[in-house]
C-alpha cells in the first residue's frame, strides 16, 4: 500500500510593525507652546504688570495734566500720547521680561532638550515659539493700550482737553502702541535664544534700549538729531504713542509713526534671524 507524506508549511509569521504616525508639524506645535505659556504662573503676573502698569501711568498723567493744565500747554498737548506713553514706555519693559522667559527659561531648566526630543526641527520649534509669544503679547498689549487709552480719556474729559478714537490718527496710535510693545517683544526673544541666560540678555537688552539712547546725548546736538531717529530705544517712542499728524509737534528730527515703528522692526528681525541662526547651530 502506497503511503502519501504531506508536506505541511509552517504559517508565515505576522511582523511586527509599528503604525506609520504623522511628524508632528508647525500646528502641534503652536499647540504646545500655547501649552506652555498658560501653563507657568509667571505669564500671567507679567502680563498684569504689563496692564496695570499701562493704566497707572496712564491715570497718573493725564490727573497731572488736569491739575497743572493752562492754555499755554494746549498747542503742544497730545491726548493720545498722553495716555498712551505709559504703554509704550514702561509696557516694552516689562514684556521684555517675559520675551526672554519665553526661551530662556527652557536652557535653565534643560527643558529645551526634551522640546527637541519631541520637535527635532529646530526652526519649527524656533519659530512656533515666537508665533505663539507674538499672539499672546499683542493680545494682552492691545487690551492694555484700549484700557489706558480710556482711562486717560475720562480724566482728561473733565477739562475738556480728551480726544476719541475716531478723530484723525488716534486709532491708529492705539493700535500701533500695542504693536510695537510686540515688536519689542520679539526682539527680547531673539536676544534670548542668543544669549541663553536670562539676567543676562535683560540686561543687554535694557542696555540697548535705554543707555545707548541717553550716551547718544553726549554727541553734539546736530549728530545726536541725526542718529537719535536710528535707535532702537524709548527716546523715539512719541511719534507712536500720539495722534499727531508728523513729527514735527514732538520732535521735528524723529520720523513718522510708521517710520519709527519701521526701524524697530527691522531691529527685532534682525535679532530674530540671527537669535535662529544660534538656536539651529548651537548645542542645547
Amino acid at each position: 500500500m502506497e503511503t502519501t507524506t504531506a508536506t505541511v508549511s509552517p504559517a508565515p509569521r505576522a511582523r511586527a510593525v509599528l503604525p506609520v504616525t504623522r511628524r508632528p508639524g508647525l500646528a502641534e506645535t503652536l499647540r504646545s507652546e500655547l501649552t506652555k505659556i498658560r501653563s507657568v504662573r509667571s505669564t500671567y503676573w507679567t502680563l498684569l504688570a504689563q496692564v496695570a502698569a499701562s493704566v497707572a501711568w496712564a491715570i497718573a498723567d493725564c490727573a497731572g495734566t488736569v491739575a497743572h493744565w493752562s492754555q499755554q500747554d494746549a498747542a503742544v498737548f497730545n491726548a493720545a500720547q498722553s495716555s498712551l506713553m505709559g504703554q509704550v514706555g514702561l509696557g516694552e519693559v516689562i514684556i521684555v521680561v517675559l520675551g526672554v522667559l519665553v526661551i530662556t527659561s527652557e536652557y535653565s531648566t534643560g527643558m529645551v532638550r526634551t522640546s527637541l526630543a519631541v520637535m527635532p526641527r529646530r526652526g519649527v520649534l524656533y519659530a512656533a515659539k515666537a508665533l505663539v509669544f507674538a499672539a499672546v503679547s499683542f493680545a494682552v498689549s492691545l487690551a492694555a493700550s484700549f484700557a489706558a487709552f480710556f482711562a486717560g480719556q475720562a480724566i482728561l474729559a473733565g477739562k475738556h482737553i480728551d480726544t476719541a478714537l475716531t478723530q484723525p490718527d488716534v486709532l491708529r496710535a492705539v493700535l500701533l502702541s500695542a504693536a510695537v510693545v510686540t515688536v519689542f517683544g520679539l526682539f527680547a526673544y531673539g536676544a534670548g535664544a542668543l544669549i541663553r541666560h536670562t539676567a543676562g540678555a535683560i540686561t543687554v537688552i535694557l542696555g540697548v534700549l535705554f543707555l545707548l539712547p541717553e550716551l547718544g546725548q553726549a554727541l553734539p546736538t546736530s549728530w545726536y538729531n541725526e542718529i537719535v531717529r536710528w535707535l532702537p530705544g524709548a527716546t523715539a517712542l512719541g511719534p507712536i504713542a500720539s495722534s499727531a499728524p508728523s513729527p514735527a509737534a514732538i520732535a521735528p528730527y524723529l520720523f513718522s509713526a510708521w517710520g519709527e515703528f519701521a526701524v524697530f522692526c527691522g531691529y527685532a528681525a534682525t535679532l530674530l534671524a540671527v537669535g535662529a541662526w544660534s538656536f539651529l547651530r548651537r548645542d542645547a
